[in-house]
């Protein structure tokens, strides 16, 4: 059965590297949402897109879903509302659903990561600095299935146990 692993976490905890990393030893579909948002904002960066980038994410994960691939969702992901929007997209296409929220418990960690980022997505994006990380709305989701910490697990490890919970 197709499984749409959804990733949750603030900018800077390590999704997408390990998003890819699952995409590739899975394999499974990639869909980034900064880059689908990029794509919105080309011709404007400001512009106000609300839930369009989530939406066609959901859309995009239930259409490769139904051919039987696995997707993997990388987004900040940050409220109960966008959570079940992706828990709905696995639902339509009949299939499983995995609930991930990757963190970064050690401040000075993160916010160097956030402060040594590089962006590899092109026009219509604009990295987050710190202060835009820590005064993001975002609530945890405690009642993800895997919860990963980046402060103490390399990528590599992390991916593991996504992927070992998808062989559970």
């Amino acid at each position: 059965m197709a499984t749409l692993i959804a990733l949750a976490g603030l900018p800077g905890t390590g999704k997408t590297t390990i998003a890819r990393l699952v995409a590739q030893a899975r394999p499974a579909v990639f869909l980034r949402i900064d880059e689908i948002e990029a794509v919105l904002r080309v011709e404007d960066e400001r512009r106000d897109i609300g839930p369009l980038g989530y939406q066609i994410a959901a859309a995009l994960a239930v259409s490769n879903l139904k051919t039987g691939q696995d997707v993997i969702v990388d987004c900040v992901n940050p409220w109960p509302l966008t959570r079940a929007m992706f828990a709905d997209a696995a639902t339509h296409a009949a299939a499983a659903f995995l609930s991930v929220e990757i963190i970064c418990s050690n401040t000075d960690l993160h916010r160097g990561r956030i402060e040594s980022r590089v962006s590899d997505i092109g026009k219509g994006h604009a990295e987050p600095d710190w202060q835009a990380v820590i005064d993001r709305d975002y609530t945890p989701w405690r009642e993800a299935d895997v919860c990963l910490d980046t402060a103490k697990l390399s990528p590599e490890a992390a991916a593991k146990r996504i992927l070992s919970a998808l062989c559970a």
